[in-house]
Parts: structure tokens; sequence; C-alpha cells
């Protein structure tokens, strides 16, 4: 099917360009995106286009008039969305060639994920690949027929030509290749239910692992090719991995692989916190926005690394990140936004990718003084460090402590100098014009970053960090926690609103079951489950036992989706089987339990055959062929001993505890004791006899 789309898909191309087609003018401007709260739409509410959002009225509306089209696709912090506008949408002839022929709609994909996911799988299939900004053309009924991601002004004049005047005068060929693709995005990843008796085995998890490795860059860390992103759900298995499979070829990986990204241009050396990939494969240019679901993964990470094997820098990798999210990406409300734009003003003016982040030789010079020497050697201003026109990305490439030696100075001293540097480097940069802020809220990535500051607590014991985790997982249930137990997805200006998806439900989920385990507070155990139910109710597929990207209440889009890859976010099938395994472990749950196994079994021959895309299915693998336990911590002193039990590195077990008799918890059924706090490690409630030392309780736990 893929073949015959993209032999289509050529055959379309072909016959677009060369094609002309006289533009007509239209001074009239109707561009309803003023009326929008996303910063991303509201960008291009003074477009010369007529763009409208994505409803049902706008969709209606194409029909009434059979007009083709245009679903074009970005978010505020994309630095090609905005060339393309610059370059085409605010362009005046080219938005009267899309004001004639075409019904011009905006989608943020960040918003709205389920149009993105439907029109980036029909790009996928007709070009091989995808990206954004995301720009395809539609039949009236939302049908693709065409499809692309950046196009230059020339490039998406003549595929504006084209399209109109072969829907005007060969539609037949337009439908006919429109009804192709849809069949072939609607059987695109089509899941069959596994009937056969589920089985996991070690040595499937250590032939996954092999198959990674082909693709691990063990030079500068992370995965081979370029564009370079982190992907922390990988790492995060693989250091999962190592914990229990104990393999030394992975170990080191692990260790460059967070060294170096912490070295490098794609951590902010300054300010800290991450961008969201490097051009490069050392990790030294960035593509320089900043999201907040990578930064989130990525504090989780450090801090998981940092519980591990105590390395300084994951700490303050960590440390920093959360103090640039705190300033930067925090509202007085507790919840997070979204993103820093990759853009901001230079010294002309002029919007300019990384202006914010670059450094000029001359500049620092003036700036550092006396110091410069020292700091360019350990920041790398040199030809390792050279981006371009004398501009400088800053990046590491050895340890403080190499450094100190080399240099023949006290590691106490080369502290003091960095911090002496970073401070004046941010008085530089607080007259700078500033990265263009996204204060949009969404429930996923909040949840996320609400999962970031937990582990960070978990790793630090910082009460700060679990204060603000508390605060923000009290702002979704407040405000995007419905009556009816469901989830908005969006929050701006005091608004909650759009229907939530599946990946909002599991990434809260997920971050509330993680907040019981510090807090052993009930209500977040319970809250994780009413949540579940939901999703069984409105998202599960009887048919696949899979939950849908949509729920039953969302329109109709020309395909219904099973979010099932793990890419820089995991799939939303693969944290909600992760928590339903957890869950039906804490409930005594049958039906979560074999809905997680049976998830997992569906997806078992597609895991072995490409592991990479599937990471966090073999976290939740790893549950099944290795021990698991249940830790039970019950008596007056709890949650003291459960500081102790949590600020370990332990990935194969579930935390429950209780400082009274009163619990409705079947996992601590009958355990509490009125004289003294025990400690009762479990398999599938099966329990050994309790202790009351802490290093006695984790050394029954078996790796």
């Amino acid at each position: 099917m893929k073949t015959h789309i993209k032999y289509l898909t050529v055959l379309l191309f072909f016959a677009l360009f060369g094609c002309s087609n006289k533009e007509i003018a239209s001074d009239k401007i109707s561009n309803d995106l003023i009326h929008e709260t996303s910063p991303y739409l509201l960008q291009h509410a003074y477009n010369p286009v007529n763009w409208k959002a994505w409803n049902s009225e706008t969709l209606e509306l194409a029909k009434k008039e059979n007009k083709l089209i245009i679903v074009s696709v970005g978010y505020s912090a994309c630095h090609w969305c905005h060339v393309m506008e610059e370059e085409s949408f605010e362009n005046d002839s080219i938005a009267k060639l899309m004001n004639e022929n075409f019904i011009n709609i905006k989608v943020d994909r960040e918003e709205r994920p389920d149009v993105d996911k439907v029109y980036m799988n029909a790009v996928q299939l007709m070009t091989g690949s995808g990206g954004w900004p995301l720009n395809c053309i539609t039949l009236p009924d939302g049908r693709p027929v065409f499809g692309g991601t950046y196009f230059t002004k020339k490039q998406w004049s003549e595929v504006l030509k084209g399209i109109s005047k072969l829907y005007k005068e060969n539609p037949k060929k337009a439908i006919e290749f429109a009804e192709n693709l849809t069949k072939g995005m609607q059987e695109s990843q089509l899941i069959t239910l596994k009937k056969e008796k589920p089985s996991f085995t070690n040595k499937e998890i250590l032939t996954s692992v092999n198959l990674i490795k082909e693709q691990m860059d063990t030079v500068f860390g992370g995965f081979k090719g370029t564009p370079k992103f982190p992907m922390p759900t990988s790492l995060d298995f693989l250091l999962r991995y190592n914990y229990q499979f104990k393999d030394a070829s992975v170990n080191s990986y692990l260790k460059k692989s967070l060294t170096k990204m912490a070295f490098g241009g794609i951590y902010d050396q300054v300010y800290g916190g991450f961008s969201r990939y490097s051009v490069d494969e050392k990790w030294h240019i960035p593509h320089f926005e900043k999201m907040l679901y990578d930064n989130a993964q990525l504090v989780s990470l450090y801090s998981k690394a940092y519980l591990n094997d105590n390395n300084n820098l994951y700490k303050s990798t960590v440390v920093e990140t959360l103090n640039f999210i705190k300033e930067e990406l925090t509202a007085k409300n507790g919840a997070f936004y979204s993103s820093l734009d990759a853009d901001s003003k230079n010294d002309k003016g002029e919007s300019e990718e990384g202006a914010f982040y670059k450094w000029r030789l001359s500049e620092l010079k003036k700036l550092l003084k006396n110091d410069f020497n020292l700091f360019k050697e350990f920041y790398n201003v040199n030809d390792y460090g050279f981006w371009e026109k004398d501009q400088y990305v800053l990046i590491r490439n050895k340890t403080k402590i190499d450094f100190a030696k080399e240099k023949n100075i006290s590691l106490e001293s080369l502290n003091i100098k960095i911090l002496s540097w970073k401070t004046v480097l941010k008085k530089v940069r607080e007259n700078r014009s500033k990265p263009h802020l996204d204060d949009k809220v969404l429930t996923s990535w909040n949840a996320l970053m609400l999962q970031g500051y937990i582990d960070a607590y978990r790793a630090f014991e910082d009460e700060e960090y679990l204060n603000i985790a508390l605060k923000n997982a009290n702002f979704l249930i407040e405000n995007q926690l419905r009556n009816d137990n469901g989830l908005n997805r969006n929050f701006k200006d005091g608004t909650s609103n759009i229907n939530g998806y599946s990946e909002d439900y599991a990434a809260v989920i997920k971050s509330f079951i993680s907040l019981y385990e510090v807090t052993l507070d009930e209500k977040w155990l319970s809250t994780s489950k009413k949540l579940m139910n939901y999703l069984f109710i409105n998202f599960f597929d009887d048919n696949t036992q899979m939950f849908y990207f949509t729920s039953k209440e969302d329109e109709i889009l020309i395909a219904r989706k099973h979010e099932i890859i793990d890419g820089v976010i995991p799939a939303s099938n693969s944290i909600i089987a992760n928590s339903l395994f957890k869950l039906g472990h804490y409930y005594s749950d049958t039906k979560f339990l074999k809905t997680s196994e049976q998830m997992l079994n569906n997806l078992k021959e597609d895991i072995l055959k490409n592991p990479a895309n599937y990471s966090n299915w073999l976290n939740l693998m790893t549950n099944f062929t290795k021990p698991f336990y249940e830790v039970v911590v019950a008596g007056k002193n709890a949650n003291l001993v459960n500081k102790n039990l949590f600020n370990s590195y332990i990935p194969n077990v579930i935390i429950a505890g209780t400082v009274k008799d009163n619990t409705t918890l079947p996992l601590l059924a009958y355990k509490f004791n009125e004289d003294k706090t025990l400690i009762y490690v479990c398999v599938n409630g099966t329990c050994k006899l309790p202790v009351t030392d802490i290093e006695k309780a984790k050394n029954s736990i078996d790796k």
C-alpha cells in the first residue's frame, strides 16, 4: 500500500508542476484567528490569508463551497514555520491564490495532536518523511490529496496553482488519489488482537537490546545520524535494563550519552535547560527551541541516573534545568507553559534563530577580561565551538576535575570562576530580546513536568521540588479535571477547553501514581484509577484491547488511530499499559493486569523487529521477565521510612504505605502495626516476613 501511494504521489506531483493557473485577485481578508487563544494561531492572525481554525463550521463551509482545504499545521516555537509564514503566508500574491481557491485552516499541533497525527500520517505515506510546518491539501471532506512540510514561496505557488487546476479540470483524478491515500491511512499500523498465550523472555529482551546497540553512537552518545534527538525514553529503558541485566557496554554508553548531552550546546551552558535537538553528531548546534516536554523527561532521566551512580554532573544538570523551568516556564498558579521559541531579535532588530544564545569572540573578551583565556578553553571558544559568522555556541569536552588538573587550579576555584562567568553572561542576556513564550498550558506536558519534579525530589530530597509538584498536581485537579472524571487538554487565559486525548490521561495517571509513592496520599492513586476507568469507557477498542488516541465523544476524523510507537515522547498506549500493570498490582485488579499483558502481546512481533521504536514497551516487558516487587511500608513512621526507600534507584518495584489503619487499598490490608513501622516485600501479593530495617528490605529485592 505504501509503495502504491508513493507511486501515485509521484504521478500527481508531475501533473501539478508545469501547470499554470491564472491568479485571481481578492482584496477581501477574513482572518478568523484573531478570536483564538493559541499563541501559534495568533501569530498568523494578521496574515493576508483568510485563515480559519479547525472546527465543524469551517469544514462545512468547504463542503458548501466545494473548495479544497489547506490544512497547515505548526507550533509556536517552530523555526521553519516562521520562515514559511514570512515567505509565503505574509505574501499578498500567495494569499490571493489561497483565498480564491481554498478554505485555509491553521492548526496548532500542540492543541490538536489528533488532527496533526492524521495528516502527518498522510504526508509520511506520500513522501516517506514528515515534520513541521506540515501542509496538506485535502478534498472538501478532509481526505488528503497532496502534502509536504516546508515549501519555498515558488514551490508553494506552483503547488497551489497545480492542485487548484487539477481539481477544477479533472476532479476524478484528485478524488481517486484521495480514496487510495485514505484507505492506506486507515490500514497503516493496523493492530491485530493476538490470541496466543502471552510469553515474554529475558532472551527476547537481550535480543532487542542487541538490535538497539546497532543504532547507538558510541563516540558522542545518543543514536546515530543527524539531526540528533536526546530520546529520553530509550535512555530511560537502557538505564533500567543495565540495572537488571548488568551490561558493561550499555553502562559505558549511558554515561557517555548523559555526559555528552550535558556538555553540549544542546544544553544551555549559561542558564540551564535543553533545546529540542542538535543538527550535528556532537550535540553542539541545537535547534534552539526549548520545549517543556523535552526538559521534563530529561529531568526525570538525569535524576534517575543520579540515584543510580551519584554523578554530580547529573545533579547540576537537573538543578539548573529546574531553575530554568521555574524562571521561564512556570505560571503563578503552578501550571507550566509550553515552550520558548527558537527565534528572537538580533542586535539589528531582525528575527534570527539562536540570536539569544550565541556569543561573539570580541564580546566575550570584553565581558570576561582577564578570565577570557581560561573561559575560552573550558567552553571551547575555538574551532570546536565555532558555529558561523564569528559566532560561537558554548560547548564542553572535559570534566571539571580533568580541566582543573590540566590548568593546575583547585576544583573549588574553578567552580567559583564558572559561577562568576555564568553570572556575567546572564546579565548580558537579560538585555537581549527574549525568545517568544508559548504560554498555553497542555495537560499531558504538565504531567510530564510534574513527573520530572517528583523524580528530582526522589533523587535530591529538596522539599521545594515536592511543593512545586503538589502545586501543579492540584492545578490539574482544580482546572483540567472535569466533574465527569474526564480531562481537558488545554488551559489558556483562565479557560480550560478541548476534550483531552489519551496522551493527557496517560501522562496524568503515571505522574499521579508516582506522586502517591512519595507522599503516600491515597487521593493521587484513587484519582489515577478513576482516570483509567474513564479511559476504558471512552477510549478503549474492544476489538484490539488497545486505546484510541481520541475519545468516542470527539469529532470523527478520516482515521481513528492508536498511538503505539515510542518517539521523543512515549506512546500513550505504552504509558497506559505500564500504568495498568502498576494499578493492577495496587488494587489486585485482574482486568487491569490482563489488559496490560494483552496490549504488550499484541505488539510483541513489532517490538522484536524494531525495538528502538518501542522502548517503553520493553520497559513493560522487563516487568514480566524479571522479578517485580510490591514494597509496603505500614506504621506511624511510614513516611520517614518511605523517604529512605524511594531515595534509591529501584525500577522494579511499586511502593505503597500508610500511617493509619483505615486504608481501603487491597495491597495495604492487614499490614498496619500500631507499635512499629514494618516493611513488607511482596510478589503478586505474597509477602516475605516483614522487617524494620530498610537496608534488609532493599537487599531482599532481586535486581
